[in-house]
């Protein structure tokens, strides 16, 4: 007696084994896109709500993307965004993972640390004569 199930005629089934490389099985997933964490994007809000409060901004977009994340700021929607704030884990040993990027795709800011590179938006008060 065996634990295989016999087929009409009396077969029985033969099953094949078969063996995946576990290393080729996870490269062929989609990888896990990246994400902001809840206190990176606290500190994004808070920065965005302070500039929405002001007037100059109007909306956001968050998009995670498999190689980084990016939360987009709008003086109004349908259009370019005024800014990007990136983060991408592939640089984080290198010049650093967080990024602001202007409209035009310029590099205006970027760091190993969000609040340092995030100071871009912190307004410099000007003496006027």
């Amino acid at each position: 007696m065996t634990d295989q199930p016999e087929l009409p005629g009396g077969e029985r089934s033969r099953e094949t084994t078969v063996v995946v490389n576990l290393n080729e099985y996870r490269q062929s997933l989609d990888p896990i896109p990246v994400t902001f964490h809840r206190r990176e994007l606290d500190a994004i809000l808070k920065i965005y709500g302070r500039m929405v409060g002001e007037g100059e901004w109007k909306d956001y977009a968050i998009d995670h993307l498999k190689d980084r994340a990016v939360f987009s700021i709008f003086k109004r929607s349908g259009e370019m965004p005024l800014f990007r704030i990136e983060k991408n884990p592939r640089l984080a040993n290198k010049q650093g993972a967080y990024s602001v990027l202007n409209t035009h795709g310029m590099i205006l800011k970027r760091g190993h640390e969000l609040p340092q590179v995030l100071k871009v938006f912190d307004k410099v008060l000007k003496l006027i004569d």
